[in-house]
């Protein structure tokens, strides 16, 4: 996972004792290590062990913070007494960084309610927070108000802010490619790019002509191409899949890995079907599911709102995020549906059984399109089903509108409910799903999903409201 860089502000109200600041330095930075969380703070000379008590170490904070701005992902508030509130919002204010911010409080020993070690944190907190607030400065609270930094429960906080960092700078300043137009059928993926851009998410798109037209131009004795044979069938195996198709599908992924490469894109969205197929030959989700698979996410349908959600997950937890259809009930238990895509699911979360059990993942036809356009050219889906296991799903849309980006967001179940069935498919449970399927038609969402094996759902809600300003529905 890549590691979150954050700025670290020890607060201090200078008549507290000094060894709370000394002590309280060397537990939080303890705490930040051992979740591989690297900090920038001023130095132990800087007021007492690098504390804030009055503006000119807040000066000499934000000048240090500035000077890593490009390294700072976020910024810990850390109260080991009250704190001086101006201090440490101006350090924030002048560092300039518009990152996130947590703030924390150490929590009182209530053996040692004294003068010489009372802490007052508690109530200092809230001072912070109201001043941070007067400053139109947006900012992140610990699940409990105090909180020892060597407990699991301001680990697991570390780890859901580390996540928020990295989602808010990963989708500021996000690349991604749209390849060819959105499919007719498909008014549900329609998307606003200037919403987008006002996040700061920039959408490239590239003409599906021209696209098979630089796979058409890749000669069989290609280095590349060959690279990128082996690559494939190392993946899957190719089934039944003709050589010939498995070889189409391998030249246009070195033409996707190049526009994307040379464009600095991390995902992309295609139009799958159906001129892929009646004019190319083959569908491209074997490439979309190795994409994804190596956290380059890859959405079907020219679904750039959903992309971008999925992204936004593989921020989060550092795991393949896949883009699945609501798409049918499960018998009669309100709670739980089923999950498909024809499909271009990364492997990472299939069942690892053989193939002859029919659960694990193999390249195969496109079974919906192939009575349109032919079983012969709609080789290249990764079948198989996914595993049981405990998950997010994220749905992003852009309102036009209402000139707004929303969202919804909510942890789930992947069960091992019995089904067969063809594609990618699974079981899904979710407390009161029939409420979500309600919210999804009565506000005319799309039927697209992502989804992520993973429990994200908290930094994607905080990172999502509280720093990029969307709207959003968490459901549960």
């Amino acid at each position: 996972m890549k590691p979150v860089t954050l700025g670290v502000i020890i607060g201090n109200r200078g008549f507290f004792p000094d060894h709370l600041c000394v002590t309280g330095r060397a537990a939080i930075l303890k705490a930040l290590a051992d979740q591989g969380i690297r900090a920038i703070l001023p130095d132990e000379t800087v007021g007492v062990a690098g504390s804030l008590p009055t503006d000119a170490e807040a000066r000499q904070c934000a000048d240090l913070f500035r000077q890593h701005r490009d390294e700072i992902d976020g910024i810990l508030i850390t109260l080991p007494n009250f704190g001086e509130e101006r201090p440490i919002s101006n350090a924030v204010r002048w560092a300039d960084l518009n990152v996130p911010v947590l703030v924390h409080a150490f929590p009182e020993d209530m053996s040692k309610m004294t003068i010489t070690d009372r802490r007052d944190s508690f109530c200092g907190k809230m001072s912070t927070c109201n001043n941070l607030t007067q400053y139109g400065i947006k900012f992140s609270i610990t699940s409990l108000h105090t909180m020892d930094p060597a407990s699991e429960a301001f680990a697991a906080d570390l780890r859901d802010f580390a996540a928020v960092c990295r989602i808010v700078k990963g989708l500021k300043g996000a690349r991604i490619g749209a390849i060819g137009a959105r499919p007719a059928a498909f008014n549900t993926v329609r998307y606003s790019e200037k919403l987008l851009e006002r996040s700061g998410i920039t959408v490239d798109t590239l003409d599906l002509s021209e696209l098979i037209g630089r796979a058409g131009r890749i000669a069989e004795g290609d280095e590349r191409l060959q690279a990128k044979l082996s690559a494939m069938t190392a993946y899957v195996p190719t089934g039944e899949t003709p050589r010939d198709s498995v070889v189409r599908m391998a030249k246009l992924g070195v033409a996707i890995d190049d526009w994307m490469e040379s464009n600095d894109l991390v995902a992309s969205a295609i139009q799958c079907w159906t001129a892929m197929e009646e004019f190319y030959g083959v569908v491209p989700c074997t490439l979309m599911s190795m994409m994804s698979n190596q956290l380059m996410p890859s959405a079907c349908e020219v679904d750039v709102a959903g992309l971008v959600g999925m992204y936004s997950m593989v921020l989060a937890s550092d795991k393949p995020s896949a883009i699945v259809d609501w798409n049918n009930n499960y018998g009669d238990d309100p709670d739980k549906a089923v999950i498909f895509h024809c499909s271009n699911l990364p492997k990472d979360l299939f069942l690892e059984q053989t193939v002859a059990a029919g659960d694990a993942p193999t390249m195969s036809y496109q079974a919906i399109l192939a009575g349109t356009v032919g079983k012969e050219n709609a080789y290249g889906t990764v079948v198989g089903r996914l595993k049981p296991v405990p998950f997010t799903y994220v749905r992003v849309s852009t309102d036009d509108l209402h000139g707004q980006i929303t969202t919804y967001v909510g942890n789930g179940e992947l069960t091992d409910d019995t089904l067969r069935t063809f594609g990618g498919y699974g079981v899904v449970k979710i407390p009161k799903l029939q409420q979500l399927l309600a919210y999804i038609c009565e506000n005319g969402l799309e039927h697209h999903v992502a989804i992520n094996p993973s429990q994200i759902a908290d930094p994607i809600q905080e990172a999502y409201s509280k720093y990029l300003g969307w709207k959003v529905y968490r459901h549960g």
